[in-house]
């Protein structure tokens, strides 16, 4: 008799994270989580990165407590 082989799911409450996304120069999809201190990911295309991050997000909160943040806005800024 074999014996079952169990997978753990890494299991979120319900909780809301703001999750910034960009693109490198080499065109992979880099996501993270400003709350979670090294709460990062990339894939090459935005529908591969929603269900990493979740997984990174799940694996951090083992981790760490995140820190309390309110989204207020994002802004680009050029430097010459």
């Amino acid at each position: 008799m074999q014996a079952k082989k169990t997978v753990r799911k890494h299991r979120v409450d319900k909780r809301t994270f703001t999750v910034l996304i960009e693109q490198d120069e080499d065109g992979y999809y880099v996501a993270s989580v400003p709350a979670l201190k090294s709460c990062y990911t990339q894939a090459k295309s935005v529908e591969a990165l929603y269900p990493r991050i979740r997984e990174v997000i799940a694996l951090c909160l083992e981790e760490e407590e995140p820190v309390s943040m309110r989204f207020i806005g994002v802004q680009q800024l050029q430097l010459n």
